[in-house]
């Protein structure tokens, strides 16, 4: 297998060629000053594995996501930094689902020769950004040489205390259905960005159009994990009975949990929590607003089950709403819309093609 010694192709002139300090001395030049924060992180970056250790209350999360270039993300829009940023958030958002905070992080990439140590500063300086802001350890990883781009691999720790985590598989009966923030603007951000790329092509001295929709590109480019829901949900003393993060859209998650909980569900349109630039861009370009907020993916919310004598508790909570109910499996999974007819929920966010 190739590895980084063997890029020789030059890099511009006043960028330093990642051949010029080798694997292992862009692993250190990357990781140099990294400070472990985390009492369970005993030993970080600069062995053959870092070393961790939990009491006998806590429960050990792991999580991995791989990230291609052409499949998950667009160099031609996304900056690198808001790249590292958001492959490290959405690590940290699978340990958010289960109940968890995120602690430790290890980073792989598999870089192509069109790549200098000063991208992979700028990719780094956005995965420290995010391992800063949620408190979480970067504590090793790996590097190799790419022949299709760039290849990002990453895999997160987490603790949870023990019999505390939540799985997809625990919603029952009449168990209300909520969810964090606000759904299908990280979706409409990618729409604008789509748009603004077709108009950009061939086009000299272009500047995009997005005054007014700075929210769209944040939850597109930088989104949030909701690890303040967690703890949130500590302090409330609530147990979610089955949770899950809206990474494939609400629709396609929402029947992860129905699967996994042989139930059936109801939820309603009209409760949809949807943001006013969302509606916005929607009506612009012509879109279905429902359908983005179903079927969009890559909100990052928590989408979570809980008893029904917790609904006055849910109820007063600003930032989580109630969208509708578990029901038994023979049911059926379906949206109420509006006009109050019901329509089977089909997955149709993202999948591999």
């Amino acid at each position: 297998m190739e590895d980084l010694d063997d890029i020789t192709q030059p890099v511009q002139a006043g960028r330093t060629e990642i051949a010029s300090l080798g694997e292992f001395g862009l692993i250190e030049h990357l990781t140099a000053g990294n400070i472990l924060i985390q009492e369970t992180s005993r030993l970080g970056p600069g062995d053959d594995a870092a070393i961790l250790h939990y009491g006998e209350n806590k429960d050990l999360l792991l999580s991995t996501d791989l990230l291609l270039e052409g499949i998950h993300f667009d160099l031609s829009y996304v900056p690198l930094k808001h790249l590292g940023y958001k492959a490290a958030v959405v690590n940290f958002s699978d340990i958010c689902a289960m109940n968890g905070l995120p602690a430790q992080l290890t980073v792989s990439v598999g870089i192509s020769k069109r790549f200098s140590v000063e991208d992979m500063e700028e990719l780094y300086e956005g995965i420290k950004l995010a391992c800063k802001v949620y408190g979480v350890d970067l504590i090793g990883g790996d590097t190799s040489a790419s022949l299709t781009g760039l290849t990002l691999s990453l895999t997160c720790t987490g603790v949870v205390e023990k019999g505390q985590a939540v799985l997809r598989n625990g919603a029952k009966v009449n168990d209300l259905i909520c969810v964090s923030g606000n759904l299908g603007a990280a979706y409409m951000g990618l729409q604008l960005l789509e748009r603004e790329k077709m108009i950009y092509q061939g086009q000299q001295n272009f500047q995009p159009d997005f005054a007014g929709k700075e929210y769209l590109l944040q939850r597109q480019l930088r989104p949030e994990a909701r690890k303040d829901i967690v703890e949130k949900l500590a302090q409330k003393k609530i147990r979610p009975n089955a949770m899950i993060d809206v990474s494939d859209g609400l629709s396609s998650d929402l029947l992860h949990i129905c699967k996994q909980s042989n139930c059936g569900c109801r939820i309603f349109e009209e409760k949809l929590p949807i943001d006013f630039q969302t509606a916005s861009l929607a009506e612009e370009m012509n879109m279905n607003l429902s359908t983005a907020a179903l079927d969009g993916g890559e909100d990052y919310e928590l989408l979570f089950t809980a008893a029904l004598e917790l609904h006055e508790t849910i109820e007063s909570w600003a930032e989580v709403r109630i969208i509708g109910y578990i029901c038994h499996e023979q049911d059926g999974r379906k949206l109420i819309t509006r006009d109050n007819t019901e329509i089977d929920i089909i997955a149709q966010g993202w999948k591999m093609a």
